[in-house]
């Protein structure tokens, strides 16, 4: 069972608890009544020296002291406060606490919910297929109730249903070929969407072929394992924008370079993560959905698997896309912007709001910037892009725009066809973003480029190791910001 989270009115004595202080924290509360005197000394003393993790141990139940950081900005004491999330969670591993309660005594009254995020996130675990009873995860934290007038049972209940999102997107992430090939994914994102109460459709190949979806169908063709393209929408009643917002995510579930084949290790064993962008899509979707937020959303996403063997495509082939335009192949381990150029053009049937792509698309992103950030590129105007940069702050999924300039065209210029799928040495991230540009018509576009983020082979504080659910918290920040006709600006 996955960690859960709950709110209460009221602290209980004898109750396994942390209490976040402010920075400027010199005594204690007097209504901590449970703490006797030569303990709530030590407390003092642990202050006074600026120690910022405190734990006093009662035998019977543990009480923890967490210092909120003096930052620049709340956006970023709310990010420390993540991180302490992490390390009290080892605190609580090596005790075997299984309920923690939380109450926020700092002025401000928001730390609650940032430090409970960066537990839960921390608290993930991915179940596997082990079968060895001595391989299993032991007892650990399975319940954090937040308490107190700082707080409210529906932000907890917000919470919980957003960082379920998160959970499902790193599920999928993690998952093995074997176990989550392009039916399984669109059938995995579909029993999603049962559970939180959006609607599924998933086009086979029979449907792909119609549609003529060149790009999908080309990165196919080596694959024994027939293609997916997953329609999700919520649309609540009481949706408060007009048009929707769109969602593309890159959904390729193996990527071995088909005939441009990867060099392995370091490069084609990692493959299995080559579909975050669109497990990301479908995290998004259930978090919205699970929390009811009155925005209308469609995602798209488009799978297969990029494999050499049987009928693969290969370099040089000219492949003619679900839009009308020939694209020449010049290698196909440049295979998710044909997948996702496809989608994008499709998605200018709903005539949307904006669309944003998600998509592991260019190791020269990962090169460019590292884990630590999302490239991001577009038509959109500087408000929205401002307005997105503004949710990666207060997520702390932070992006990193890239140009789009007019030269960059000449990069996929192609002799035989409309373009080619890939660019010069220079400047990889740009060319594929030029790329899908050239699919982009009637609507505001902005490409996230997760390569550097979206799985991590060492852990990294709570976004831990493995599929790390990146821009789930992103996108459902800023569409929730969208709706509310309120940019919360730090």
């Amino acid at each position: 069972m996955p960690l859960q989270l709950a709110y209460a009115a009221d602290l209980p004595q004898s109750a396994n608890s942390v209490f976040i202080l402010s920075a400027d924290t010199k005594e204690l509360s007097a209504d901590l009544t449970d703490l006797p005197e030569a303990a709530r000394q030590y407390v003092h003393e642990q202050l006074a020296s600026e120690a910022k993790l405190i734990t006093v141990n009662h035998f019977t139940h543990q009480h923890y002291f967490v210092v909120a950081a003096k930052k620049a900005t709340p956006d970023l004491v709310a990010e420390e406060l993540r991180k302490t999330g992490y390390q009290l969670h080892a605190l609580l591993k090596a005790t075997k606490v299984q309920e923690l309660y939380i109450r926020d005594l700092t002025t401000a009254g928001t730390a609650a919910l940032p430090l409970a995020e960066g537990i839960y996130l921390t608290a993930y675990q991915f179940e596997g297929y082990k079968t060895d009873a001595k391989s299993k995860a032991p007892a650990r934290l399975a319940r954090l109730i937040l308490t107190g007038a700082g707080v409210s049972a529906e932000q907890v209940q917000e919470l919980e249903g957003l960082l379920q999102g998160v959970y499902l997107t790193r599920d999928l992430v993690n998952a093995p070929l074997n176990k989550l090939n392009a039916t399984q994914f669109a059938e995995r994102m579909a029993a999603a969407g049962d559970e939180a109460g959006f609607h599924t459709e998933i086009l086979d190949m029979m449907h792909i072929e119609t549609l003529r979806m060149g790009g999908l169908l080309a990165v196919n063709l080596g694959s024994p394992e027939p293609p997916t393209f997953t329609i999700m929408e919520w649309k609540p009643e009481n949706a408060r924008n007009v048009k929707p917002y769109v969602l593309v995510g890159k959904g390729v579930v193996f990527d071995t370079g088909g005939l441009s084949l990867k060099p392995t290790p370091n490069s084609m064993d990692l493959m299995k993560c080559d579909m975050a962008g669109g497990a990301a899509v479908a995290g998004v979707l259930y978090a919205l959905a699970k929390n009811q937020v009155p925005v209308h959303v469609i995602g798209l996403v488009p799978a297969t698997d990029n494999r050499p063997g049987g009928n693969a495509f290969v370099p040089g082939d000219v492949i003619t896309m679900y839009s009308g335009l020939t694209v020449e192949v010049l290698n196909t381990d440049a295979e998710g912007r044909l997948l996702l150029a496809d989608a994008l053009a499709f998605a200018r049937k709903y005539e949307p709001e904006m669309v944003v792509d998600i998509a592991t698309l260019t190791g020269a992103a990962a090169r460019a910037i590292g884990k630590e950030g999302i490239v991001a590129m577009g038509t959109a105007d500087e408000e929205r892009l401002h307005q997105l940069k503004q949710a990666g702050h207060r997520v702390h999924e932070r992006i990193v725009e890239f140009p789009l300039w007019d030269e960059y065209a000449d990069h996929i210029k192609s002799d035989i066809a409309d373009i080619a799928n890939l660019g010069k040495t220079d400047a990889g991230a740009i060319s594929a973003g030029k790329f899908l540009e050239r699919f982009i018509e009637g609507y505001p576009w902005v490409h996230l480029d997760i390569a550097g983020p979206a799985f991590l082979t060492a852990p990294d504080n709570y976004r831990g190791k493995g599929g790390t659910g990146t821009t789930v918290r992103l996108l459902y920040d800023f569409l929730k910001a969208q709706v509310q006709g309120v940019i919360m600006v730090s």
